[in-house]
């Protein structure tokens, strides 16, 4: 049996990545390039700012992968926030607890007048987020909401604080049967820095939650770290180690990765570490070829015209008509959001879009439907 994902971390505590980097030639690209599978050390080659000299045949090799393991298709979901009651500070967040901001819980009523409107866009897969607070948001109030949504959803997944295997097991058993949890940064000594305060600042609790929902039950597990927080090609291997690790350990599971950028908040936080959009571009691709079978996401954090460009480079899922506040979509009385969106077009408009490309929007998780009928 496996011990957990922080064993292998430990591995790269002292790696030289920069050191690594510079000495990639193109050579070592083209021959990564012509492998069937890749090594840890081949994901580091594709993610070499050398291999971004050979974008094109990386991207033509991430679109043949993903067609043949997923075909033209691309997921669309909603997010739909509950909560934005926090007891963490993280710097990033606009839901930090010191921040002086509306904070606000659905009611069940204003619940349902959220689903009714995001049902009307045709969407049936929702990912369910609140702040992190036990005291606001408790078990029991996510699974009477739950409870209340899988009448209209398709799928529910959950974005919220991390769990014990029972309380995962108690979700599943309730309607849920998706998990997002992003590690934020994978580097200890910076998720210390910018998470001093709540819950939260308990790395190792966070870093093994995913294997925990995976003991669960949980069919569906998505991961990531949040970019611009630290070097992006270091989170970014570290990120795909670790969805790879949990691909290893527990197969059964349908196992996903995003890469969600650092947007403007309520509090200015300035990421450290920008990333350009071919930097994006490069990881999703090395990605890919990395993880063949891997989800990949990529929200409504980007343009409209970024994610137009990356169908077809690896994406299968999309979110589509977010909204980041509390009572986004239906209620008067809306909060701050925890970030701002970059693509704010409709539902309608990413269907479209998708369609154009030559692909198959999905509204509904098929597989779901047919294990509740």
């Amino acid at each position: 049996m496996p011990k957990t994902f922080y064993d292998q971390i430990e591995r790269f505590e002292r790696f030289d990545f920069a050191a690594f980097f510079s000495r990639v030639k193109p050579e070592d690209v083209e021959r990564v390039l012509a492998k069937d599978s890749l090594s840890e050390t081949d994901f580091l080659v594709l993610l070499s700012e050398e291999a971004f000299g050979c974008l094109e045949p990386l991207a033509q090799k991430a679109k043949r992968i993903t067609v043949g393991n997923f075909g033209k298709v691309i997921q669309l979901y909603a997010p739909l926030y509950l909560s934005n009651y926090c007891e963490n500070d993280c710097a990033y967040c606009g839901f930090k607890h010191s921040n002086p901001i509306a904070r606000k819980r659905l009611s069940l009523t204003e619940l349902r007048q959220e689903a009714e409107e995001i049902a009307k866009s045709g969407i049936r897969q929702i990912l369910l987020l609140t702040g992190e607070s036990r005291a606001q948001s408790p078990l029991s109030y996510i699974k009477e909401c739950v409870s209340l949504l899988k009448q209209t959803f398709s799928m529910i997944s959950i974005e919220i604080y991390p769990l014990s295997v029972d309380e995962y097991a108690q979700l599943i058993a309730a309607g849920v049967c998706g998990l997002t949890i992003y590690q934020e940064t994978y580097d200890q000594r910076l998720y210390a820095q910018l998470h001093g305060q709540g819950p939260k600042s308990d790395y190792r609790f966070r870093l093994e939650a995913p294997q925990r929902a995976a003991q669960a039950g949980m069919r569906q597990i998505n991961i990531g770290a949040l970019l611009g927080l630290a070097e992006f090609r270091k989170e970014v291997f570290l990120a795909g180690l670790h969805a790879y690790w949990l691909e290893r350990y527990y197969p059964d599971i349908e196992l996903g990765i995003s890469f969600p950028r650092i947007q403007p908040q309520v509090g200015s936080f300035s990421p450290a570490y920008p990333l350009r959009d071919r930097d994006l571009t490069q990881a999703i691709v090395a990605t890919r070829i990395f993880l063949p079978r891997a989800g990949i996401t990529i929200s409504t954090r980007e343009t409209k015209e970024l994610r137009d460009n990356l169908i077809g480079l690896g994406l299968t899922r999309l979110s589509a008509g977010s909204r980041t506040q509390v009572g986004g979509y239906a209620l008067s009385d809306k909060t701050e959001g925890q970030f701002e969106i970059a693509d704010t077009s409709s539902v309608e408009t990413i269907r479209q879009m998708v369609c154009r490309k030559g692909y198959q929007p999905v509204f509904s998780d098929w597989q779901n439907g047919m294990n509740r009928a």
